[in-house]
């Protein structure tokens, strides 16, 4: 099977899309962090863990410098691994997927997966700014969220399967996958960690998030769709297998 072509247009969409990616994150995210770790270090002083001194904000202006240059080039690796999995999923449901062009078929796919893997398991674990969270729970909510990701992905894709098979009513699946998926989420335990920091920083920190990545996910699926309108691996891929 040739399937250099494929593999272009994944990597092509995914590290464009995770570049957007991150200059969203620079945009919209990084000045709530700033503010955040501004009052994280005003605790730190308060505390007399730490001094305020030039030579700390040296060292720190140093540490975000680097934080900051790097966001790009974060966004694009991310973007290549879920990118990634996303042309995989696309090629193997793409004959199933509303839609008559194949930007369109990206689209609704790129929604579905922003719904399952991010915004339902965001919903009940909301993305904090540094100053919330204590570091003795990091695995354990580490464990929770990617647990939830895990749950709600390979849910959808169980009733994905079920819509599939279903000739009428169809809905029932949809319906299944909702009632699972309500289930799932009020019987997992709750975040660990109290929020202390002020809720006004709090709830934009976590707005600016979700724009960043639902960012991430329409540029994703309009690449994709696009370059797989342009370069027609579809046809490569059915040659292959003829």
């Amino acid at each position: 099977m040739r399937t250099s072509l494929f593999i272009l247009v994944v990597l092509i969409s995914g590290v464009t899309a995770g570049l957007i990616h991150g200059a969203a994150n620079f945009v919209f995210v990084e000045p709530s962090l700033d503010q955040a770790i501004g009052i994280e270090n005003q605790h730190l002083f308060a505390s007399g863990e730490e001094k305020n001194t030039p030579e700390f904000r040296a060292e720190f202006d140093s540490y975000r410098y680097w934080q900051k240059s790097g966001q790009i080039l974060a966004g694009a690796i991310l973007g290549i691994s879920i990118g990634s999995l996303f042309g995989i999923v696309f090629v193997l449901s793409r004959n199933s997927l509303p839609g008559k062009s194949n930007i369109i078929k990206s689209l609704i796919l790129a929604g579905i997966m922003w719904l399952t893997i991010y915004f339902i398991p965001f919903l009940k674990y909301p993305a904090n700014p540094p100053t919330v969270g204590d570091s003795d729970t990091v695995v354990l909510r580490s464990i929770l969220y990617l647990s939830f990701i895990a749950i709600s992905g390979f849910g959808a894709f169980g009733f994905y399967k079920i819509f599939n098979k279903l000739k009428t009513k169809k809905i029932i699946a949809v319906f299944g996958y909702a009632v699972f998926i309500g289930i799932v989420f009020f019987t997992m335990p709750e975040n660990p960690d109290k929020i202390s920091a002020p809720m006004e920083l709090v709830e934009h920190f976590r707005t600016m998030s979700v724009l960043a990545v639902s960012i991430y996910w329409l540029s994703l699926g309009l690449i994709l769709g696009s370059l797989w309108n342009y370069f027609k691996p579809n046809n490569e891929l059915k040659s292959a297998f003829n």
